[in-house]
């Protein structure tokens, strides 16, 4: 069954960046899978922070973190990555990397995501 890694994780002051990577191993089915990053902070619901669209190799962003974030999917190695510019305090929560089942369509709905990682830790501090 595949598994789900992600790192990169950490404490940074408001305005400076980081990078999560999720390394997916034993992947099992072809590449028809749509990817996410989720987050949860707490006392929140998990949020959807964004996703990569399989079918149009797109990715879509939450209003909140558009302009600021940016997906990307490497198919050889496995990894997907989530870059993070310009973080604000509201960003501080656990990211998670998340895998759809096969052949789902659209990329923000959340039903369709059914492996998950561990998740990383973001702390910005103001």
């Amino acid at each position: 069954q595949v598994q789900l890694v992600e790192s990169g994780g950490g404490l940074v002051q408001a305005g400076n960046s980081l990078k999560l990577s999720c390394t997916a191993s034993k992947w099992t089915g072809g590449s028809a899978h749509n990817m996410a990053w989720f987050r949860q902070a707490p006392g929140n619901e998990r949020e959807l922070v964004g996703c990569w669209r399989w079918r149009t190799q797109q990715s879509t962003y939450s209003n909140s973190v558009k302009g600021r974030f940016t997906i990307a999917r490497d198919y050889v190695r496995n990894i997907f990555t989530l870059q993070l510019n310009n973080l604000k305090p509201e960003d501080t929560a656990v990211y998670y990397c998340t895998r759809s089942r096969e052949y789902a369509e659209e990329c923000t709905n959340h039903r369709d995501y059914l492996t998950w990682g561990q998740g990383t830790q973001v702390t910005v501090s103001s």
